[in-house]
């Protein structure tokens, strides 16, 4: 089966290599972004798509606004793809790009459709607090994630996960479904559902604000809001921005969820949160030793597992407290 591959982050490598490596595919070109900057050095750096495919050998298109660019539309149109397969372009396809493979355009989205439609599905997932997720592939049309769907997979999510795990376990559940979806296809072996349009919900690209902590929200909104918007989320610490890049939420229903070496800690917890009735959102009411701050939040308490202050690296919790030599009392996000 000829396929062009559509393409740009990380996340769509591993259905890029599995194409690549099959023997019942051919991929006859791959699309992905320009070029751009990249990194703290600003260096022109390729898509990790590219590099997969330059190593590959493949023909490559790079086109800045793939719908207005003539040339490339019509080398697309003229290698004769049995099916487009795109994961993570970053550009909307047109009406005539669509029409253009004799299976169509193949999507793999990264939830379970119609939840979730949008740029940042796994980001929104956690945030959420959800217990499942998944990938979604589908035939695409001109809307944004709302063609029918064809094949699911299925992933269970686990209180400690951040965006960046879930990243890497949809990201390889795509490359599978995908090679199945198509031989699906090709084989008539697979319907199309269109979606219930009712039941969608959206995740939209993270906007600045969105990692701004508020520590007036609960232990557990919190612990979600940093594992979805992972490696984002700050708070100010005397004055100075300061992110927070892993975090427990010490609640009575979390700490089943928990790692063993935190629940061997409940009851110290638990004295501590007795002490700490009259606190205020972002104090500081305890120091776990060799784990880090706790800190009070609207309901709940938030242990800081790993901080990050400005201008330096990541940090874990117990090192943050001993090298700022932070104290009880002391009050985040003021």
């Amino acid at each position: 089966m000829r396929i062009v591959f559509f393409g740009t982050p990380q996340f769509a490598v591993p259905s890029l290599e599995r194409f690549l490596s099959h023997p019942e595919f051919e991929v006859v070109g791959v699309v992905t972004q320009p070029d751009k900057r990249r990194g703290r050095g600003g260096q022109v750096m390729p898509s990790p798509v590219k590099q997969v495919a330059l190593t590959a050998g493949c023909r490559l298109w790079q086109p800045k606004r793939i719908k207005k660019d003539e040339a490339v539309l019509a080398e697309l149109e003229a290698v004769g793809a049995d099916a487009f397969v795109v994961i993570a372009y970053g550009q909307i396809l047109s009406p005539r790009i669509l029409a253009m493979p004799r299976l169509g355009c193949i999507n793999a989205h990264g939830s379970l459709l119609p939840a979730y439609r949008g740029a940042a599905p796994i980001q929104w997932s956690l945030y959420n607090g959800e217990s499942e997720t998944g990938v979604t592939t589908m035939l695409m049309d001109e809307g944004m994630d709302t063609g029918p769907m064809l094949l699911k997979s299925r992933a269970p999510l686990d209180l400690m996960d951040t965006a960046l795990d879930l990243a890497q376990v949809l990201a390889a559940q795509s490359a599978d479904l995908l090679v199945d979806t198509l031989q699906q296809l090709q084989a008539g072996t697979v319907t199309a559902v269109p979606q219930p349009d009712e039941q969608a919900t959206y995740a939209p690209l993270i906007q600045k604000e969105d990692y701004a902590l508020d520590w007036s929200r609960s232990a557990i909104a919190l612990h979600n809001q940093v594992r979805g918007f992972y490696p984002n989320c700050s708070t100010l610490f005397r004055g100075e921005p300061l992110k927070i890049t892993a975090t427990a939420p010490l609640e009575e229903f979390t700490w089943p969820q928990l790692p063993e070496i935190l629940i061997r800690l409940q009851s110290t917890v638990e004295a501590i949160q007795l002490t700490a009735a009259s606190a205020q959102p972002g104090e500081v009411v305890g120091l776990l030793k060799g784990q880090g701050p706790l800190i009070q939040t609207g309901e709940g308490l938030l242990l800081l597992l790993q901080v990050q202050p400005q201008g330096k690296r990541a940090q874990s919790g117990a090192d943050f407290v001993n090298g700022s030599r932070l104290e009880i009392s002391e009050r985040l996000g003021q």
